[in-house]
């Protein structure tokens, strides 16, 4: 059997989408509350796993599963191209699923059953039985909880030593995680023809593009209100505003993206997302100023 090009992992592994799981990692850092000079090692071995490891395994996984569909939606990816031949991209994803489970014994036994927790709905996602992603809502509940709220709550848990973060940590990880279930229905409409062929129920899909394109931005800025208002309530007014105004800025691309779905949708990922989480910086940085995770 022939190798693959290292090209073709690299494309397969996907770096463009290892931002989303350590930043929130990383916001999980700052929420901690705890000195970060003299942690940048267990810091650089947090953002090597949330991001390199965990979330570059499930993009293999995803690939493997979802060739069929990628060979009507994507032809050009290195599975159904050809250019990742026989099962190597099944290979690889089995390959960095163990390396991420050897790599999270170094963050303590919070990071390794995280680390656990965030690979099993990896494959859950993608691949039988389960394949959540057959159903757009459980799918990118799965993937947003893994991406956003596991990373946050695991930055958080491992500069604490292992301890479970506090209540206010919690609650911004899951806010959050419920806005990126919006984010993740972005991803669905470049991939609506092939999917409504290959029997995956995305939201577009069961929705149309037009509803399934309101529902993703209320399920965005809804939860950044929520967010909003729970900085409020913690006596945070600045950062509350601050969550706010870039909540806001987010309004004019969502209002095009819903007269244009399909054309819009990788305009608003690229401009709107960052505004997003620009917004969960802003209130990791609030909780800090509480005095951290106690």
């Amino acid at each position: 059997m022939s190798l693959p090009q290292p090209a073709a992992v690299a494309e397969l592994l996907k770096p463009i989408t290892w931002f989303p799981p350590m930043w929130a990692f990383a916001c999980g850092v700052v929420a901690s509350g705890q000195g970060l000079s003299g942690q940048v090692w267990l810091i650089a071995l947090g953002l090597v796993l949330t991001g390199p490891l965990v979330c570059a395994s499930s993009q293999a996984v995803n690939d493997w599963f979802d060739r069929h569909v990628d060979a009507i939606n994507e032809p050009q990816r290195p599975i159904p191209s050809g250019r990742m031949p026989g099962r190597w991209g099944l290979y690889i994803a089995i390959i960095w699923t163990a390396l991420s489970v050897l790599w999270s014994w170094q963050l303590g036994i919070w990071g390794f059953y995280a680390t656990l927790l965030g690979l099993a709905l990896a494959w859950a996602y993608s691949a039988p039985p389960l394949r959540l992603k057959a159903n757009g809502w459980w799918g990118n509940a799965a993937c947003a909880l893994s991406y956003e709220g596991l990373a946050w709550i695991t930055g958080t848990a491992v500069m604490l030593g292992g301890a479970m973060p506090d209540t206010h940590s919690l609650m911004l990880a899951l806010l959050y995680s419920a806005g990126a279930h919006g984010i993740m229905t972005l991803n669905d409409f470049k991939s609506v023809q092939g999917d409504a062929q290959m029997g995956v129920r995305s939201l577009p899909v069961q929705l149309g593009v037009h509803r399934a394109a309101m529902v993703a931005c209320l399920m965005m800025i809804l939860p950044q209100w929520a967010v909003v208002a729970y900085l409020l309530q913690l006596e945070l007014p600045a950062h509350a505003a601050g969550v706010f105004v870039l909540s806001l800025a987010q309004g004019p691309l969502m209002r095009r993206f819903i007269q244009e779905p399909v054309a819009r949708a990788l305009h608003l990922s690229a401009f709107g997302v960052p505004l997003f989480v620009s917004g969960m910086m802003v209130s990791a940085w609030g909780l800090r100023s509480l005095g951290g995770t106690p």
